[in-house]
């Protein structure tokens, strides 16, 4: 039986055939592998969640033109240039200092301000920069926080939040009026499955407590005194939130506004040497301008 071949529409591609030609690998056929990959194996130092960071904020070129998409598929053979700012955002952001001796210093730490890096890089100033950090402050909080200046302060300092000896106030400024001038809250509180980075009320939380008194309010809003005993993640804001009447400017558990209306107003504790001292950080102007809004 005789089986007749197709003929090629291509002369050049018979030739391939009886090995008389080697094809050439067309440009469609060369290798490409995703951008972050290639730097991953490029910049060694840096883990390739950092790496992807770093494209996504437009540090890095590609033959001279930004790519700002982790997943771009790039040929091994291309220029890459990785060029990481030196002037940090938020760096008009600086903590005004409370209180220093040589273990300690007591800041005032400005809403916006991160307590600590996000990551291996971190492109902006933190608290970590003036110390060693002992307790942290949401980035939209403002007020009193204590670094310590060696490790073993830091430890013996740490230990009497773990202990809840260290007492710390909370002035907030919440929308409407709460239904009693002062109340306890005690409800446990829980990681939010559905949006991890919050925390709701939840039976089987951590236990979570927090007292409040009214100290001023109109038919808006309400200045009120927050003590909490337990320090969980977002505890005066889901609190007061469940309450119905959340922080103002809570863009979390909230609406949006300025900033957060959470400030640490004072903080007590006992300094290496056994001296108690009780720290305090100026009310924010727009704490009280807030009141005379029409």
């Amino acid at each position: 039986m005789i089986i007749t071949g197709k003929k090629f529409s291509k002369p050049e591609m018979s030739r391939v055939i009886n090995g008389d030609r080697v094809l050439e690998k067309e440009p469609e056929q060369i290798e490409k592998v995703r951008l972050d990959v290639l730097m991953a194996e490029i910049y060694k130092s840096y883990n390739r969640s950092t790496l992807q960071k770093f494209i996504e904020y437009g540090f890095v070129t590609v033959d001279g033109k930004m790519i700002q998409k982790p997943n771009f598929k790039v040929e091994r053979n291309v220029k890459i240039d990785l060029k990481i700012p030196q002037i940090m955002k938020n760096a008009d952001l600086v903590p005004e200092k409370i209180y220093e001796d040589e273990k300690v210093v007591v800041l005032n730490k400005p809403s916006g301000l991160l307590s600590m890096a996000k990551g291996e890089y971190c492109p902006e100033n933190t608290l970590e920069q003036y110390g060693l950090l002992v307790h942290r402050l949401d980035r939209d909080t403002s007020g009193v926080v204590i670094m310590a200046k060696d490790e073993d302060t830091q430890v013996f300092l740490k230990k009497q939040f773990q202990a809840r000896t260290a007492h710390k106030i909370y002035l907030a400024v919440v929308e409407g009026r709460p239904k009693l001038n002062e109340a306890r809250i005690d409800l446990p509180l829980a990681r939010n499955m559905k949006r991890p980075t919050t925390f709701l009320v939840d039976p089987k939380g951590k236990e979570s407590e927090t007292f409040y008194k009214i100290l001023q309010s109109n038919d808006k809003y309400s200045l009120v005194e927050l003590r909490p005993t337990t320090g969980r993640t977002h505890q005066l804001r889901v609190h007061m939130k469940y309450l119905g009447h959340p922080i103002l400017g809570d863009a979390v558990y909230g609406k949006k506004r300025d900033r957060l209306y959470l400030h640490a107003k004072s903080l007590e504790v006992t300094l290496p040497g056994g001296v108690r001292k009780v720290f305090e950080a100026p009310v924010p102007e727009e704490f009280e301008s807030v009141f005379r809004e029409n």
